[in-house]
């Protein structure tokens, strides 16, 4: 579905608790133990992944964990609609509806073969019984989600109720930190009960919290930067009616890789320096404006980065975004100089700070 598909370290070497939990059982039935989970997540994430093209959401990756995936969007309205009505419901509803049926499809299956399977015999979940364990891993999926712990779909349907009250920055804190709480309780009772697929589901659940927590405090920190503070006030520009070559000898003296183009006051394109080169290669010496982009955005200084991170994720090979002011470009933010500016930015405010303490003090 054109959907970048990461898979987190942890979850492949959980094959490896497999193959231990497996014991007698042999390496073979361990794999099919860690593949019966992989199922349990694929049907999860396939029913998540078909609601939310229903709903007209686009995500941009989803990265899986042993109890389900986490979705980044592609745009600011997909991550809202996401966290707003029906939309929040019904993808919370997605994965725990089909684990669960699908659980009641394979016990209704497998009882309706006749054969010799006691679907309520301990362990549930367990190498040596692995038709068994196929069902209780797709309820166990299921129930799961429905605890109020963020990742899962019950703390996400907590999350959208507290944001509508109190914002999204406090809600996810809120939600991370009671997932952290109740995937302490998971491990600890875990070790009580002696259920190590409950330490793993706590274990994971813990995973899930702190992503989404550093995830907060990511949007926190650029949500109060303004382009002025970060934008690149010292940059060259090209002319539309520029050859290629003089553009070329300009590139030479400069450490851009990306030229905003010009045509009097007014921005009409952008051009990197490399599709300067393969321009050059392919069709000789011609004018800027034959070589370059149209497609760009223009931000303004009093943007947010996290606006502008946004617009440079959305929009397919940008890699620079000019700053106007009154239609005037001031300044330019591309993604070569923007990590330098922020790791500038950070120590300018820490010295600001300490000039503030010792002149308080």
């Amino acid at each position: 579905m054109g959907v970048e598909i990461r898979v987190h370290v942890f979850f492949p070497l959980l094959a490896a608790v497999c193959l231990a939990l497996s014991g007698s059982s042999g390496i073979l039935r361990g794999l099919g133990l860690f593949m019966v989970l992989v199922a349990a997540v694929a049907v999860r994430e396939t029913a998540r992944l078909l609601v939310a093209a229903w709903l007209g959401l686009r995500l941009r990756a989803i990265l899986l964990l042993p109890i389900g995936g986490m979705f980044a969007y592609a745009d600011p309205e997909s991550q809202e609609g996401s966290n707003q009505g029906s939309g929040q419901f019904s993808l919370a509803l997605a994965g725990p509806v089909a684990n669960l049926a699908t659980a009641l499809v394979l016990a209704a299956t497998f009882l309706g073969a006749g054969g010799d399977i006691n679907l309520f015999a301990q362990p549930w979940i367990s190498a040596s019984a692995l038709v068994r364990s196929m069902v209780w891993m797709q309820a166990g999926m299921g129930l799961l989600h429905l605890l109020p712990a963020y990742p899962l779909d019950g703390g996400r349907l907590l999350r959208g109720n507290f944001a509508r009250k109190h914002g999204f920055t406090p809600a996810g804190r809120m939600a991370a930190g009671l997932g952290q709480i109740l995937a302490l309780i998971a491990m600890v009772g875990g070790m009580l009960l002696h259920s190590p697929w409950l330490i793993i589901a706590g274990f994971f659940i813990m995973i899930g919290a702190q992503i989404e927590d550093q995830g907060v405090f990511f949007q926190s920190v650029v949500d109060t930067v303004h382009m002025r503070e970060v934008m690149l006030t010292d940059f060259a520009s090209l002319s539309a009616s520029d050859t290629l070559a003089g553009a070329l000898s300009r590139c030479v003296h400069s450490l851009q890789e990306d030229f905003p183009v010009v045509r009097g006051p007014q921005l009409v394109g952008i051009i990197s320096r490399q599709h300067i080169v393969d321009a050059l290669r392919t069709d000789g010496n011609g004018y800027v404006q034959a070589a370059m982009s149209k497609a760009f955005q223009v931000a303004r200084p009093d943007d947010t980065l996290g606006t502008t991170i946004r617009r440079i994720q959305t929009g397919r090979g940008l890699s620079l975004i000019p700053i106007a002011d009154s239609g005037r470009i001031v300044g330019i933010v591309s993604v070569q100089n923007l990590m330098s500016a922020m790791s500038l930015l950070a120590e300018q405010r820490r010295l600001e700070r300490e000039d503030a303490r010792e002149k308080a003090g």
